[in-house]
């Protein structure tokens, strides 16, 4: 039987590439989002690889929408196998510069979209005591970054949240798995979409992974849900195990390196952002799955393949260790001050 997959933020991104992956194993597919093109543009793929895709216009900060969304998907299909919370928003601006509505915003998409996700799918998931809840998350979710503060302070509640759920169902000996894959920096639309206040271009900071390789690393959480959470990228699994280990001399490093590293040296945006309303909201345009930095974008990942082999998750783990070390050793020898 094929599976029932619901996913949020499925118009563009990580999303959109991961409703691709589904569609090529011919699952059932609820594609959710709030922007019409993109849905329509995501169904017709879907459809074309061998998948059946439900659209589901919806805003994942409001609970009755994602429970409507549920309702849909289980008329239409059936049991829900899979909910996958991918949907987000976010400022690029500094904190000062940040009004209380759009962190509020900010906030209720990225954080409580996750938690109404998880809630509405553990309800019917629970009592068949079958099922999986992938949160996608984020390397900045343990290691916050400048002109973020929004995003990463929802990412560090969706780490939180989802480890205490998870607790809760292994005392319960569950059935139900619920696990992270956090991810690196991905080559999505949304550094076109986003609301910013930087004088120029954001960019996710550099190396930048495509969607694709996110994607796979999503799909292998569903499929094997049992741990915590996955590395994607070696970067994620760099940047995280550097804070554990030198978190003074990280925060000096992004002091010095962040606040350009997030920018390129184009200027910034001037289509609609997508804080309040879809930016594909009609007449706007399907925005696919790649932002435009296809040019610098790597397509695959070794410790992302890596850690598909429990046998060798130790060794990347350790190469990781290793690579955290001695950057931080030739950022120090390079001349950063961390007096």
């Amino acid at each position: 039987m094929p599976q029932t997959v619901v996913v949020t933020g499925a118009s563009a991104g990580i999303g959109r590439a991961t409703a691709r992956l589904l569609a090529r194993r011919g699952a059932n597919i609820t594609l959710v989002a709030r922007g019409r093109a993109g849905l329509d543009a995501a169904a017709r793929e879907v459809a074309e690889l061998g998948g059946r895709p439900l659209v589901q216009e919806a805003d994942t900060a409001d609970p009755q929408q994602v429970e409507s969304v549920a309702d849909a998907t289980e008329e239409t299909f059936g049991p829900i196998d899979v909910w996958i919370n991918c949907a987000f928003t976010s400022v690029f601006a500094p904190f000062d510069e940040i009004t209380p509505e759009e962190y509020q915003r900010v906030t209720e998409v990225t954080y409580l979209g996750f938690v109404n996700g998880t809630r509405t799918a553990l309800q019917r998931m629970l009592p068949r005591e079958q099922g999986t809840i992938v949160q996608v998350g984020s390397a900045l979710g343990e290691r916050a970054v400048p002109l973020q503060s929004a995003y990463c302070g929802a990412k560090h509640a969706v780490d939180g949240f989802t480890s205490s759920v998870r607790v809760e169902l292994l005392r319960r000996r569950s059935n139900v798995h619920i696990t992270i894959a956090q991810m690196p920096a991905v080559n999505t639309p949304q550094f076109s979409w986003v609301r910013s206040r930087l004088p120029r271009h954001p960019q996710p900071v550099p190396p930048i992974y495509q969607p694709e390789v996110a994607a796979r690393g999503v799909l292998h959480a569903a499929d094997h849900p049992r741990r915590k959470q996955y590395y994607v990228g070696a970067t994620t699994l760099a940047t995280i195990w550097a804070n554990r280990l030198a978190p003074a001399v990280l925060d000096r490093y992004l002091v010095r390196t962040a606040f350009g590293a997030q920018q390129t040296d184009s200027p910034p945006p001037q289509g609609p952002d997508n804080l309040f309303s879809p930016a594909d909201a009609p007449p706007g345009d399907d925005y696919g799955a790649h932002g435009v930095f296809d040019d610098r974008s790597h397509s695959h990942s070794w410790q992302a393949a890596l850690a598909r082999h429990p046998a060798v998750s130790t060794a990347a783990v350790g190469a990781g260790l290793v690579a955290a070390a001695a950057c931080v050793r030739h950022r120090i020898r390079g001349g950063l001050d961390v007096s």
